[in-house]
């Protein structure tokens, strides 16, 4: 058994491509039209580390209640955590990628983490060994 995808709820998916392709280094393992449950159009995203594992599902929010919760998934708290292998690599190519980090890289028990804010402005820990 494993995750095979989470879902985060966007604004706008070619905004939330090129953030999870060019600024992270996700790769594009999905992009085709799809239908919501009352037959209108949207698109089925999904963008998965290098190398596979669980997915990100790209969700254009839809109505109201999903616009209010674009950035706010998980009630302002860290919600989503990338480990990489190569932390001080990783932290230069996204901040070259203008990605917005709202700590500075410490160490702790666990390794080296950093908090940055995905396109939607869900904060993240970028993780890397100790």
């Amino acid at each position: 058994m494993r995750i095979d995808l989470v879902t985060v709820v966007v604004d706008d998916y070619d905004r939330a491509i090129n953030f999870f392709v060019d600024a992270l280094g996700f790769e594009l393992a999905e992009d085709a039209p799809s239908l919501t449950n009352d037959g209108r159009p949207k698109r089925w995203v999904v963008v998965r580390p290098p190398g596979g594992g669980t997915g990100v599902l790209l969700a254009r929010a839809d109505g109201d209640r999903q616009a209010r919760a674009v950035g706010d998934q998980v009630a302002g708290r860290v919600g989503f955590f990338l480990q990489v292998a190569d932390f001080d690599a990783a932290f230069t190519r996204m901040t070259g990628a203008d990605v917005e980090f709202v700590s500075p890289p410490g160490r702790e028990e666990y390794g080296r983490v950093a908090v940055f804010l995905d396109v939607a402005g869900n904060r993240w820990d970028l993780l890397g060994p100790p």
